[in-house]
C-alpha cells in the first residue's frame, strides 16, 4: 500500500471514531432531554393531583358529613349544590376576580 493510501485509511478511522464519539454524545443528551421532559410531566401531575386533594380536603372541613357519602352520592351532591343558582353566580364572581388573567406575569 502506498504511502498516501495508508494517510487516507487512517484519516477514514479517525473521522469514524470521531464521528461514533459525536454520536454518543448526542444520544446521551438526547437521552437527558427525554429525561428532563418526563420530570416536568410528572411535576405537573403531581402539583394538579396535590390541588385536587387540598380542595377535597376543604371541602369536607367546611362540611364534615360529605365524608360519610358514597361515591356516587357525593357527586350528586355537588352536582345538586353547584346547579343552583347563587352558587352560580359566586362561582362565576370569584372566577373574574381571582383567576388569573392572561396579562398576569
Amino acid at each position: 500500500m502506498t504511502q498516501s493510501k495508508k494517510s487516507a485509511k487512517e484519516d477514514l478511522r479517525k473521522e469514524l471514531e470521531q464521528n461514533k464519539k459525536q454520536l454518543e454524545h448526542l444520544q446521551h443528551r438526547n437521552q437527558r432531554l427525554d429525561q428532563r421532559i418526563t420530570y416536568l410531566e410528572k411535576g405537573e401531575r403531581r402539583k394538579r393531583a396535590h390541588r385536587l386533594i387540598t380542595r377535597g380536603a376543604a371541602i369536607e372541613s367546611l362540611a364534615p358529613g360529605l365524608a360519610l357519602l358514597t361515591e356516587p352520592h357525593f357527586y350528586e351532591t355537588m352536582d345538586s349544590v353547584f346547579s343552583l343558582p347563587d352558587v352560580r353566580t359566586i362561582v362565576k364572581s370569584a372566577e373574574s376576580m381571582y383567576a388569573p388573567s392572561e396579562c398576569d406575569p
